[in-house]
């Protein structure tokens, strides 16, 4: 013990080990680097412990060092795998550090880039700041459980069960990020089968199901005829959501570069679907006719522009014209199912026929797999007879005209 000395540690040039006792070696390197080991024995097994270069400790630190890793041994701990704890140990603190919140806003900003639109991570945001992070926002991911999941979405489980189910479904994510990343450890709590399913009712038990208010179809004609005495952009754009059965921001976002005057088609690309996939959409002759009125004196690239130029109309403007023609009993999305309800009853299309001109997806993943046409023939003569029904005008007539 004690056989090295200060003078010696600061002229040691010979690479190799130097012995000072007690497992305490000083470490000479070719490239004149020296550092501390601490040498023991486990299993008959030799081990080397670096406790740190010579520029840090001191002599007298390396012993200190060295006692307390031959204080390890004598209790029959491995300092290395001890040391190899300690960094676990700390790196866990830190995640606990972690808040739930931290971690969501991590979790949308990482995400939000492979999202449809910013809207939908304000939509995260949203839910998160108005039912999650008054609850648990602040904790540490780490110690967020099922009492705590049930504290956030148990209040709204009834009377908001969308909403509800969506911000588990959010909780649930942020939380598998979390344990994936190493700030928590466990099951999840968020999640819905075999756990929260034990504690809550269905969403389909609770949930009253909202239909959007529809204009029966045999009031659509002469519905028609008032709207289109109605002026200006908003009443156009109701005109071309119901001849096409589009949805409202479908039809408020598209621009002329979508649209295909020879062959008659509107083609909406993906990224403004709900479904995410390309849709064609084809264009009875009073929706063409309306579109070429519109293409004469067009302004820009949206075809549907609003008052604020490049920019596209509002949702309320579809609304007020309604409101105006003091129809405010009817939605602008109900008309998709006034579309609905005329083909069911009044036509022979095929139910296929009229889910794709809705841009349904099909909930048999087995059929979806084999629909690889998007029926669009059919679909044309199904969209001319719709625009007849509506104007209460023959296709070909106004394509004479």
């Amino acid at each position: 013990m004690g056989k090295l000395t200060a003078y010696q540690i600061q002229h040691a040039k010979k690479p190799g080990l130097h012995g000072d006792g007690g497992g305490l070696y000083l470490q000479v390197k070719a490239s004149g680097a020296k550092s501390w080991i601490f040498r023991y024995r486990v299993e008959g097994k030799l081990r080397n412990h670096g406790l740190g270069s010579t520029s840090l400790l001191s002599l007298a630190e390396a012993r200190e060092k060295a006692l307390a890793c031959r204080k390890l041994r004598l209790e029959g701990i491995d300092p290395i795998e001890a040391k190899k704890q300690a960094r676990i140990e700390a790196q866990l603190e830190a995640a606990r550090a972690m808040s739930f919140r931290d971690c969501a806003e991590t979790y949308i900003e990482a995400h939000k880039a492979g999202w449809k639109s910013n809207k939908h991570a304000d939509q995260w945001r949203r839910t998160l700041e108005s039912y999650v992070y008054p609850v648990f926002g602040e904790l540490p991911v780490a110690d967020v459980n099922v009492a705590l999941v049930m504290r956030a979405i148990e209040p709204i489980w009834a009377e908001k069960s969308e909403t509800a189910s969506r911000t588990r479904g959010r909780i649930e994510m942020v939380l598998d990020w979390a344990k994936v990343r190493g700030y928590r450890q466990g099951e999840n709590p968020a999640l819905w089968k075999g756990n929260l399913s034990h504690l809550l009712p269905a969403r389909s038990k609770v949930q009253k199901v909202q239909h959007h208010p529809a204009l029966p179809y045999a009031e659509l004609p002469a519905f028609w005829q008032k709207l289109t005495a109605q002026l200006g952009m908003g009443a156009q754009a109701l005109r071309f959501a119901i001849l096409t059965a589009a949805r409202s921001g479908e039809v408020r976002g598209a621009t002329w570069s979508e649209i295909d005057f020879e062959q008659a088609t509107w083609t909406i690309p993906d990224e403004r679907m709900k479904a995410g996939k390309e849709h064609r959409v084809p264009l009875s002759p009073p929706a063409v006719a309306l579109l070429r009125e519109l293409y004469d004196t067009r302004r820009g690239e949206l075809v549907f522009p609003g008052a604020r130029g490049g920019r596209p109309l509002s949702d309320m403007s579809l609304t007020a014209v309604l409101r105006r023609m003091e129809r405010g009993d009817v939605k602008v999305h109900g008309f998709r199912s006034t579309f609905r309800d005329w083909t069911a009853d009044c036509t022979n299309a095929m139910r296929e026929v009229a889910e794709a001109a809705l841009a349904h997806t099909l909930n048999n993943k087995v059929e979806a797999a084999y629909r690889r046409s998007d029926l669009f023939e059919k679909r044309q003569e199904l969209m001319a007879e719709w625009a007849s029904y509506c104007t209460g005008v023959n296709g070909r007539d106004i394509l004479k005209a």
